[in-house]
């Protein structure tokens, strides 16, 4: 899943990729960018 990289100020591919749920209960993924290590994290629409 493509997610933008804060640090690296670039859209990548997101390893490690999770589902997850945020407090207020909706869905989002979360990962690693895989040039610097960074968690990335990404809205996802409830499916």
């Amino acid at each position: 899943m493509q997610a933008y990289c804060l640090k690296c100020r670039a859209q990548r591919e997101m390893k490690d990729a999770k589902k997850v749920t945020m407090k207020n209960g909706k869905p989002a993924m979360q990962g690693v960018c895989p040039s610097c290590g960074t968690k990335m994290f990404k809205i996802v629409k409830a499916a």
